[in-house]
């Protein structure tokens, strides 16, 4: 029998506590008032972030928000008006780069989910949530450990913020979840 799982448990919670009650609260508002600002809203992420960002750009569906993920084959044009939100640990991945250098040279507000604020995705966005996880992938990780492997924190922490977005964004929006509930896929 494998044992030590409740330790572990409690843990990862220990460390997604800590990490996301240094997320600074200024810097989530004005991320809440681009999306809802926002023409089409286009989200991207690589690895287990996006796992994150597709859980995101699933909910803001649910809101009934204009919401594309970045390379499937229905996302139209970005444009003017538009916002890219980024889930990228490092900020530095190079597909993600390039898609944020696109999206700037065509008009698209862009934010990024990152630990490094000062990276080339970071250089170009127009805000940034930092989420302060260790991560050995990024560039200006906080000093420390986890003990979870590689990205882990910040890919929890990633989805779990995104969450509590979308309980801000229900609250700004008068969105009960039944209406949500409503968009819900039903070909299952």
């Amino acid at each position: 029998m494998i044992s030590g799982v409740q330790d572990s448990v409690a843990a990862i919670v220990k460390e997604i506590d800590e990490c996301l009650g240094k997320v600074r609260p200024e810097s989530t508002e004005p991320v809440l008032q681009m999306i809802v600002g926002a023409k089409k809203i286009f989200l991207a992420g690589k690895g287990r972030s996006a796992l994150g960002v597709r859980g995101f750009a699933m909910r803001l569906m649910h809101l009934g928000m204009d919401a594309h993920l970045v390379g499937e084959t229905t996302t139209p044009p970005i444009g003017a008006g538009d916002c890219l939100i980024i889930g990228s640990g490092s900020g530095a991945t190079p597909s993600l780069v390039a898609i944020a250098e696109q999206a700037k040279a065509l008009g698209a507000m862009i934010v990024l989910f990152t630990i490094d604020p000062n990276s080339p995705i970071g250089a170009l966005a127009d805000r940034t949530v930092v989420i302060p996880a260790y991560s050995p992938k990024a560039r200006n990780s906080p000093t420390g450990r986890s003990v979870q492997p590689m990205g882990s924190l910040f890919e929890q922490c990633l989805f779990l913020l995104f969450d509590a977005l979308i309980l801000a964004l229900m609250r700004e929006k008068n969105v009960e979840a039944s209406e949500m509930f409503k968009r819900h896929a039903n070909l299952e």
